[in-house]
């Protein structure tokens, strides 16, 4: 398979070069096209970036030129497979461009998460919703259009949460979070601010995770997604770890069960198996037994830190089952949740034709 340009926006930031690393040698993408803000661009991207992660910078991505983030002033052939990793109020005005200049804009950003013709996507969640898209303006104008992940505590969470729904339906659900301060980007939470503190605070999270996983766990109904019919309720906290967030859930479903079928619908999740999907964790869902795990210097490595891992399952007192969540917050919750919903729009051939118009949209099936 000939590999596909692609391009990065905002990618001096820490989610931009967590996609630098995931994308490195991928089997179906190369970074052609490095774009971030007015004071990195012109600079080589070696000496633009402060590079943060724990592999080197690859020789190739340091020498490249970094560009300005508006598709008009691209040097060169415009990768038409763009990942966004901007800030919200950056995304809201130059996703759009990009869409309308023909490119697939598969973004981090919460710009665009709750817009009613965008497809909030986690793929072995809810790949249907990507049915979407064929109704955006973007589509049919210029071939291009927006694709969005979730926050990064609401993807370990629905995880966790899909095979459950889908088996015993969710009534009630009520979620604590302890996030890690990456999650912030980078110099992110102030060290005198978080060492030896909890900050029970966190801009916008609450409704957030509240908002999207209604999103996530809805049905398409013709262009539109009919919202999860559950109460939500989180509480969302910053702490004192660098990468892994970690969740705390209590559970009423419509239907009984039992700890043995909660488990093996954890077990038994595997919705993308069969589509080799090369960022896509073996098993999406990993259920620890230990007493005391998950712990995210522990686990939030699993399936290559695209896993959510599940611990502590017991009856709740005041709803009906409790247990604890962990992912990995940037690579899970951030450009390799990107990344796999740029694999599965791959797959279903929504890759390909991008900068063709599509005239009228097509109408979505309910």
């Amino acid at each position: 398979m000939e590999r596909r340009r692609v391009g990065i926006l905002g990618a001096t930031g820490m989610v931009g070069q967590r996609f630098i690393q995931l994308l490195h040698n991928h089997p179906w993408f190369e970074i052609a096209w490095l774009a971030a803000s007015d004071r990195s661009a012109g600079k080589t991207y070696g000496e633009a970036c402060k590079w943060k992660l724990d592999t080197p910078l690859p020789a190739r991505i340091a020498a490249m030129k970094v560009q300005p983030n508006v598709p008009e002033l691209c040097e060169g052939e415009l990768p038409k497979i763009i990942f966004a990793a901007l800030d919200a109020d950056i995304a809201r005005e130059l996703e759009p461009k990009f869409a309308a200049a023909g490119c697939a804009v598969i973004s981090n950003s919460s710009a665009f998460r709750m817009a009613k013709d965008v497809p909030l996507v986690v793929p072995e969640v809810n790949a249907g919703h990507l049915d979407l898209i064929d109704t955006q303006s973007w589509r049919r104008e210029s071939g291009g259009y927006i694709v969005t992940n979730p926050n990064c505590s609401a993807i370990g969470l629905v995880l966790a949460l899909k095979p459950l729904e889908e088996r015993f339906g969710i009534e009630s659900l009520f979620v604590s979070t302890m996030q890690a301060v990456s999650g912030a980007g980078y110099p992110g939470v102030p060290s005198l601010d978080i060492l030896g503190n909890v900050i029970p605070f966190i801009k916008n999270e609450e409704e957030k995770m509240q908002e999207e996983v209604g999103k996530l766990l809805g049905r398409v109904r013709g262009d539109h997604i009919e919202m999860l019919d559950a109460k939500v309720s989180a509480h969302c906290n910053r702490v004192a770890v660098e990468d892994g967030h970690t969740e705390c859930v209590s559970i009423k479903f419509r239907k009984k069960a039992t700890r043995e079928e909660i488990l093996a619908a954890w077990r038994e999740f595997a919705p993308l198996r069969g589509q080799s999907l090369p960022t896509a964790p073996e098993q999406s869902v990993e259920f620890d037994d230990a007493v005391d795990r998950p712990q995210p210097r522990l686990d939030r490595m699993r399936g290559h830190g695209m896993a959510s891992t599940v611990g502590r399952l017991r009856e709740c007192p005041l709803l009906d089952w409790k247990f604890v969540v962990l992912s990995h917050n940037t690579i899970r919750g951030a450009a390799g949740a990107a990344l796999l919903n740029a694999e599965i729009l791959a797959r279903q051939g929504r890759l390909n034709k991008l900068g063709v118009p599509t005239g009228e949209s097509q109408a979505v099936l309910a």
